[in-house]
């Protein structure tokens, strides 16, 4: 194990993993702080996801799921205000070892980042490939999305998989789920069968966002 000190971004619904990019629009003041720091030094910003607890006393901040990733900027554009909007590109998932008291108006914490294997995966089997694609077009369809299905054809195995996972309105336990599985294969069958499900059942699964 390995120990390095982040800065934490925690916004439930929204994940992120190694070699996808992830835009955010930055415009809460803690954030604001927290962008300016990762510039001024090693560029990095951990998505990590509201855990839902009720083991939460009053004035404590709301507790975060276990593993996250680490993201790198690659992009920036600094707005009025002091918002900025950015890009992240995923370098590294984690697991939380503990949040560190920084003094800093946003939250910090000391993680593994070698608890996962994130080098690149094995090509899927082309029966996985293409269930994915199908329930993906039908997916699309149920919610009424335009997508250029040509171009989603040309994405290779793990930017496709993970895009649909970080994209797709699922609730932020399937989410989590899809971040933690070790294996893209496996990955690539829960995406499919979460596809089902949100077709089927379309009031199941909840698309927002908070900013903890």
């Amino acid at each position: 194990m390995s120990v390095t000190r982040v800065r934490l971004f925690p916004l439930s619904g929204s994940i992120l993993f190694p070699r996808a990019q992830l835009p955010l629009h930055i415009f809460e003041e803690r954030y604001k702080e927290m962008v300016r720091d990762a510039l001024a030094g090693d560029g990095r910003i951990a998505m990590i996801q509201p855990s839902p607890s009720d083991l939460r006393g009053p004035g404590d901040p709301p507790p975060l799921y276990r593993a996250g990733c680490i993201g790198e900027i690659v992009g920036v554009e600094e707005l009025d205000g002091g918002r900025y909007n950015i890009v992240l590109q995923g370098s590294d998932r984690f697991r939380l070892i503990a949040e560190v008291d920084s003094g800093t108006p946003f939250r910090q914490a000391d993680v593994d980042p070698d608890a996962f294997d994130d080098s690149e995966p094995e090509p899927l089997p082309l029966a996985l490939r293409s269930a994915v694609e199908q329930e993906a077009r039908l997916f699309g369809d149920a919610l009424g999305l335009v997508v250029d299905w040509e171009a989603v054809g040309q994405l290779d195995d793990e930017l496709l998989v993970n895009a649909i996972a970080q994209v797709a309105p699922f609730d932020s336990g399937a989410k989590q789920a899809l971040l933690e599985e070790p294996a893209l294969k496996d990955r690539a069958d829960l995406v499919v069968q979460l596809m089902q499900f949100q077709r089927i059942a379309p009031g199941g699964a909840d698309a927002g966002q908070t900013i903890q």
